[in-house]
């Protein structure tokens, strides 16, 4: 089946997430680059993917790996040129592969020229460009927000003799989007990117962009968030009702989809909140906001049967038109197949346990978004103290270790750093990731490259799977099981065992159903008994 061409077809779409640093490098200085991604396109097009959502490539310090950006419109060296992007999106587009960039709009670099000029006095242009406050007469920060990296979300400038917020690095300011020149200037570089091809825009930090004008502080938590942060970060302990979150925010993504719009752009929303179902919820809501929006909460440790279908039915429940996107990995998280493979033992069969999260995921409502490595089953990399970059590990070491686990490059190849570079690579590549790289699965038919590959193409001819609904049936505990219905279509079942052991249980509605093998999970009915052993999973047209 070709790919959809209706005006919702990013509700059928794949995406896959490129971390530009851990793709591959092709000139040698052992960071990944543009041309590494331009390079890879026919492996990713191979995948049968839609949309290709790449991490921040824009100039930048990279004192947070890019996610703090000095310029908007410009290529850093590190990655390539201005002209190396047009070729990327040429090819992609010769491949049938959209281009999707990640916008960091809440907050930018303290080399950006916006805050260089903020910072210089109190009265210059754009001196109201970012948020600034007096100290409390102790000296004090003027409330209790906090930094989601830990500490204060207030940094002392000596030159305006004020506070600057900041909810992520210190080296990082919050852009005061109250001033509407903050919101033009936005909008302006999305324009930019859109001009030069780009098919849409993943919004990083989407709930951060306004603040409580009082500046009133948050009040405790009365249940802490760790969908969010880990438990040895205080920053959940707060209930962030006026740092972020804030009801301006609502205008202005109507303003960022008006752009879209113009160019038949599609977007979605990075949302952290400690309700984030709601935000999702409303963000994507009427079809004048964003597209479809993700949250933390399936990438947290929890993948109980009851967490997963909490999730879909919650958002389900709260909206009628908007949209999701389930991703289960991305650049932020320890990688899936450790995450939640290691407290089943799953780790040391990562193959398996890999093949029945992506089966998993492309079965739920919603778009999935997929994390590079993930299509290979990689686990979280063992990256020691002594060569740790993310400056949130170094900050909440040994109980965090940050982000660099999942960060690691792709291991394209066995032979030395895993084909990723001729250089010294930034972090280094696991042994048991070349172990089982690319080159490595691409000549074994049963790996879970291959497994993936049949699994998104079989999708792609169910439209029950990529346009029905979803009705979650009762099962044992680790069972998922659940119902895809679209009329004119036959009923799917699906039915997955996250669990280590094997699983016997009665599913009534499974009674008389017709196996689909396409998936070719191990797992069968017979008479409404399901039989599934640990990582099996089993699906069927309803009898």
């Amino acid at each position: 089946m070709t790919k959809s061409t209706s005006p919702t077809w990013w509700q059928e779409a794949i995406i896959y997430q490129v971390y530009p640093r851990s793709y591959l490098d092709t000139n040698g200085d052992g960071v990944g680059d543009l041309n590494g991604i331009t390079d890879r396109l026919d492996y990713i097009a191979k995948l049968g993917v839609d949309i290709v959502w790449i991490s921040p490539f824009f100039k930048s310090p990279m004192k947070d790996f890019g996610y703090d950006i000095a310029d908007y419109c410009d290529v850093d060296p590190l990655f390539g040129t201005l002209a190396d992007f047009d070729r990327l999106i040429a090819k992609a587009h010769s491949v049938g592969v959209k281009i999707m960039i990640d916008q960091v709009m809440s907050h930018c670099s303290e080399q950006h020229p916006w805050f260089v000029e903020s910072r210089s006095s109190r009265d210059n242009p754009k001196a109201d460009w970012f948020v600034w406050a007096d100290p409390l007469p102790d000296g004090n920060p003027p409330n209790n927000w906090l930094s989601v990296f830990g500490g204060s979300a207030w940094q002392w400038d000596s030159r305006r003799k004020q506070y600057y917020m900041h909810n992520f690095l210190t080296s990082q300011p919050d852009l005061n989007f109250h001033n509407p020149e903050v919101q033009q200037a936005m909008l302006d570089s999305l324009r930019f990117w859109l001009q030069r091809g780009v098919d849409g825009v993943r919004l990083d930090a989407v709930t951060f962009h306004f603040h409580d004008r009082e500046l009133r502080s948050n009040p405790p938590a009365t249940v802490r968030d760790t969908a969010t942060v880990t438990d040895v970060n205080p920053y959940g302990m707060q209930a962030h009702v006026y740092d972020k979150c804030r009801p301006e925010n609502v205008p202005f993504l109507r303003r960022v989809r008006q752009v879209l719009d113009e160019f038949g752009a599609v977007s979605i929303g990075e949302v952290g909140a400690d309700d984030a179902l709601a935000f999702m919820a409303e963000y994507t809501a009427g079809g004048d906001k964003l597209h479809m929006a993700y949250s933390f909460n399936l990438l947290t440790e929890d993948h109980s049967a009851r967490h997963i279908r909490t999730q879909v039915e919650d958002f389900k429940r709260r909206v009628k038109d908007g949209w999701a996107s389930w991703s289960v990995g991305n650049h932020d998280v320890p990688r899936v197949a450790t995450r939640w493979g290691a407290g089943n033992g799953f780790a040391k069969n990562a193959a398996a346990f890999g093949k029945l999260v992506m089966a998993m995921q492309l079965s739920l409502k919603g778009t999935p978004c997929l994390y590079q490595g993930d299509e290979l089953a990689f686990t979280e990399a063992d990256v020691p103290y002594e060569l740790i970059q993310d400056p949130y590990g170094i900050t909440f070491w040994p109980e965090f270790k940050g982000r660099d686990g999942c960060r690691t490059p792709i291991a394209w190849t066995d032979g030395a750093n895993g084909g990723f570079t001729t250089g010294k690579p930034w972090l280094p590549v696991a042994p048991e990731h070349a172990a089982a790289a690319a080159s490595v699965q691409e000549a074994d038919a049963q790996s879970p490259l291959n497994f993936a590959r049949r699994m998104i193409a079989w999708r792609r001819t169910m439209p029950q799977l990529t346009r029905g609904d979803i009705e979650f049936l009762d099962a044992p505990e680790p069972v998922l099981a659940f119902r895809r219905t679209l009329a004119g279509e036959r009923s799917v079942l699906c039915v997955f065992n996250l669990g280590g052991d094997d699983v016997t249980f009665t599913l009534p509605q499974a009674r008389g159903a017709q196996k689909l093998d396409e998936a070719g999970l191990p797992g069968d009915v017979a008479d409404g008994i399901v039989s599934l052993p640990a990582c099996g999973g089993w699906f069927g047209y309803e009898g």
